[in-house]
């Protein structure tokens, strides 16, 4: 039996353990994958418990993404780009750190047919997921990105002479191709907000929501009143998922598997 798990503070909401258990089906892989709640300040006893238990792998998220690097022994190329981790993998007692929300936001935009080459782009929110997101649209050619920020003077790091941090009132001039939202906002148990009226939405061709539960958000149904195309995080955070797995099992997975992941929790989700 192989064990892995999900690192965070607060995890009672998580899908992962699903997603993996069908994943470990799928692939004929005898393993378990459990919450690791962690308090604030236990980290480094959790990474000595993890090599002594010997946890192959595990997901990192919230508050973790980024303070989990000074314990690893080596991160991926990715990873150091954008600053975050949110996967490890215990190899010959070493700790390896990958950022597959980069693969995951890819896969979400290319399952749905987002194209990316020469768009504009804006990104609600400045957090870690942003800058997945942000790496992966410039890697892919696109050609101006606005990151919004209620603090836009405060520099998380992206640097880039394709990209410009605006505020919320800036952001009322810009129109674009497609709007993308990596914060909290409308996530359950509070899916009667979202981040920006129907006045902005209205200024682009395709509205993103990496929230996923719920699965479609109240940002993506007044896109969906407006006409837009629409697309829900639940893909993504499949997407990532699948390949934080082909990196502890070093083995591909069809894609069939993970669009059969897909209709299983958004029947789940319905």
């Amino acid at each position: 039996m192989e064990f892995y798990g999900i690192l965070g503070e607060k995890l009672g909401h998580s899908l992962s353990p699903r997603i993996h258990k069908i994943i470990f089906q799928a692939m004929e892989v005898e393993g378990a994958y459990k919450l690791f709640e962690i308090p604030k300040g236990n980290l480094e006893k959790f990474i000595d418990a993890l090599k002594l238990l010997k946890i192959k792998g595990a997901s990192v998220t919230i508050p973790y993404k980024e303070e989990i690097i000074k314990y690893l022994d080596e991160i991926s190329p990715e990873a150091q780009r954008i600053g975050a981790v949110n996967t490890i993998s215990l190899e010959d007692n070493k700790l390896y750190g990958y950022n597959t929300d980069y693969y995951g936001f890819g896969y979400m935009l290319k399952v749905h047919n987002v194209k990316i080459q020469d768009s504009i782009a804006v990104i609600l929110g400045n957090g870690g997921a942003t800058k997945a997101a942000v790496c992966y649209l410039l890697d892919n050619g696109a050609k101006n990105v606005y990151i919004v920020s209620r603090t836009p003077e405060i520099n998380k790091g992206i640097n880039h002479e394709k990209v410009q941090l605006i505020s919320y009132e800036q952001l009322k001039e810009i129109q674009g191709d497609m709007i993308i939202n990596t914060t909290p906002v409308g996530m359950f148990p509070n899916e009667d907000a979202t981040p920006v009226n129907d006045t902005i939405i209205n200024n682009f061709q395709t509205v993103v929501d990496i929230v996923y539960n719920p699965s479609e958000t109240k940002f993506l149904l007044k896109g969906k009143e407006l006409g837009k195309k629409v697309v829900g995080g639940l893909s993504m955070l499949i997407g990532q998922g699948v390949k934080a797995q082909e990196i502890w099992q070093k083995n591909s997975i069809d894609d069939q598997v993970i669009k059969d992941i897909y209709e299983i929790l958004n029947r789940e989700f319905s």
